[in-house]
């Protein structure tokens, strides 16, 4: 995939997202269930409330979270589907090409060795 510029980019919010440790913090806990913006807060002290909504902000425009109102509470869920794409462009890619890479060094050190052979020839 050839993208004339970063910007046009649709993955760049994603990794602004999770380019902070509070963000992937919250999508931790997010992974693990889905969490009202309070609840989110207590798992959090070290930062505000605010903060914590501030991050969510963030985290939703990268359509990382999704929320759903119950009530007067705020339902915060994780949507893994960016983090799919950015491991199709990015992971899934690579991956081949490191298997390959990794299969080749463990034929290489499994191979027997030429000093080796030369040694039991000369016994």
């Amino acid at each position: 995939m050839n993208h004339a510029s970063t910007a046009d980019d649709p993955l760049d919010p994603i990794f602004r997202a999770l380019a902070n440790g509070w963000r992937r913090r919250i999508l931790d806990l997010l992974r693990e269930a889905p969490r009202t913006t309070g609840e989110l807060d207590d798992l959090i002290p070290d930062i505000s409330r605010f903060a914590v909504m501030q991050h969510l902000k963030v985290l939703e425009e990268a359509h990382l979270v999704v929320h759903v109102r119950d009530g007067r509470q705020r339902i915060n869920h994780l949507n893994p589907v960016p983090l799919q794409m950015i491991y199709e462009r990015w992971v899934k890619a690579y991956e081949e090409n490191w298997a390959s890479a990794l299969l080749g060094l463990k034929r290489h050190l499994e191979a027997p060795r030429l000093d080796e052979a030369a040694d039991e020839d000369a016994s």
